[in-house]
């Protein structure tokens, strides 16, 4: 078994600006949803999701991009994260969107947990790059 080393201050930094950025991302999102702004309300119906339902994204998008934020809680909140991108990905194929448009949600699935992995010992044990 390969042991693993010390992970470098670069790395580190590396990993808390990519994790920065997903949190501002989704908390924007979020705190658009949670006012229930014009361009929520409408972008939501024209995914076909009710009006009454954009409240509910937006504490959902909340409580998990926080979770994420937390770095007891990065794990569960990155899973969390991940579903509501695996749900943007379904809604984007159902309306057969430009294929750009379904994989954003991927590209930010994979930086999600690229962020975790950079600096968490057990999950690069869980998930090894082979050389």
């Amino acid at each position: 078994m390969e042991t693993i080393k010390k992970t470098s201050k670069t790395v580190l930094w590396i990993s808390y600006i990519l994790q920065g950025i997903v949190v501002l991302m989704f908390l924007m999102g979020a705190v658009q949803n949670l006012m229930q702004s014009e361009t929520a309300v409408t972008q939501a119906m024209e995914m076909g999701y009710p009006e009454s339902s954009v409240l509910y994204l937006g504490l959902i998008l909340l409580i998990s991009t926080v979770l994420y934020a937390i770095p007891k809680t990065n794990v569960i909140g990155a899973v969390l994260l991940t579903a509501w991108l695996g749900g943007a990905v379904a809604t984007h194929v159902i309306h057969k969107d430009p294929f750009f448009y379904m994989i954003l949600p991927v590209i930010f699935g994979i930086v999600i947990w690229l962020s975790i992995w950079l600096r968490d010992k057990q999950l690069k044990t869980l998930i090894p790059i082979k050389k």
